[in-house]
């Protein structure tokens, strides 16, 4: 007999049937990263950044024009808090299209901008979205309320703090200098001065055709001085995590392609801040003493974000794409193999 039933996942699939699937987004799921060493000290220069009292998770990658898109078609079929700008369409390092009348407004990613970081995007867009993620990332799925309480249909004005027990959130200023800069290892290891664990100038990457980074995933690289020439563009954003070596906890592209918004210490406030450098950028604005603050309605093409979360927060499951069922397919094989797995492993020690 075997140890390991299989009718908790038939009660599953059985569920999962009975879901009516316009009503659940096909969500590219977030790849995460851990920040450790909690307690760690302050960086002495720049002085007073980067101590964080507990571990945390931050995303691994900046988040992306197809990950935005999916956010938009569950929530912005009206686009009642315009998180949609013009520009993601107009304009050629922007990756995104709005089609159709609203009320049945959908989007599209442009051709070879899926897997680049999606840019004019506000601190408030950015907040929509942590909150979408916190209520379960489908249609139904409340952006006013979660990470973030937003009150009115805000899009501009004073930034309301992030609420207690937040899963999905802008990281603090703290929190992204730290899994950026650290070096790991220690409550007492340093701080490197870019973010590809490197006290040197990272060496600008060119992109190909599709706008590829020449870098690939190691070394001193970053996507800044407007190298990466494509898509007729002198300088353009690129894949995300083809611009060399990550930090030393994991995360890509933090010194470089797009400077990203923190939530400064997350308390209430009129200003945001952003950190790291982006694709036109010169040298010092990759470095660890670059730091802007803005308003939070602020939308540019040289601005993008990640989110953060605690540890204990699971990632996103993958969730079901209406046209083609492909994401619901993938858990289903996942979650098979996990039981494999488990029988396997109980005929070992059996």
């Amino acid at each position: 007999m075997s140890l390991f039933s299989c009718k908790p996942f038939q009660v599953w699939l059985a569920a999962l049937a009975c879901l009516p699937l316009g009503s659940v987004a096909h969500a590219v799921p977030l790849q995460w990263v851990t920040v450790g060493d909690p307690g760690n000290t302050a960086d002495t220069a720049p002085a007073g950044y980067g101590a964080v009292a507990t571990s945390f998770q931050i995303m691994k990658f900046e988040f992306t024009n197809q990950q935005y898109t999916d956010f938009l078609n569950s929530v912005a079929t009206t686009d009642t808090y315009s998180l949609y700008n013009a520009n993601m369409g107009s304009n050629a390092r922007g990756g995104i299209t709005q089609s159709g009348a609203s009320g049945a407004y959908t989007y599209s990613v442009k051709t070879n901008m899926g897997d680049k970081p999606v840019n004019y995007v506000s601190w408030f867009d950015a907040a929509r979205v942590s909150n979408w993620y916190q209520n379960g990332a489908t249609s139904s799925s409340s952006t006013e309320i979660g990470a973030y309480t937003l009150v009115g249909g805000q899009i501009s004005g004073t930034a309301p703090a992030v609420n207690p027990g937040a899963t999905f959130y802008v990281p603090t200023e703290d929190q992204w200098y730290k899994a950026a800069y650290y070096m790991g290892g220690g409550t007492s290891a340093g701080y490197w001065d870019f973010a590809t664990q490197s006290d040197s100038n990272p060496t600008a990457v060119t992109a190909g055709s599709t706008g590829i980074g020449s870098a690939g995933s190691t070394g001193n690289f970053a996507n800044y001085l407007s190298a990466a020439d494509w898509n007729g563009q002198n300088g353009n954003v690129t894949t995300v995590g083809t611009n060399g070596g990550p930090s030393a906890y994991g995360a890509f592209d933090m010194s470089g392609n797009l400077t990203e918004w923190n939530d400064l210490t997350g308390a209430a406030g009129s200003l945001r801040g952003y950190r790291g450098g982006y694709f036109e950028n010169y040298a010092p604005n990759t470095y660890s003493y670059f730091r802007y603050l803005n308003s939070p309605d602020t939308e540019n093409l040289a601005v993008g974000f990640r989110l953060a979360g605690p540890v204990s927060s699971p990632s996103p499951v993958p969730e079901i794409d209406p046209a083609t069922g492909s994401s619901a397919l993938s858990l289903v094989a996942g979650v098979l193999a996990m039981i494999e797995q488990r029988r396997r492993r109980a005929a070992l020690v059996a």
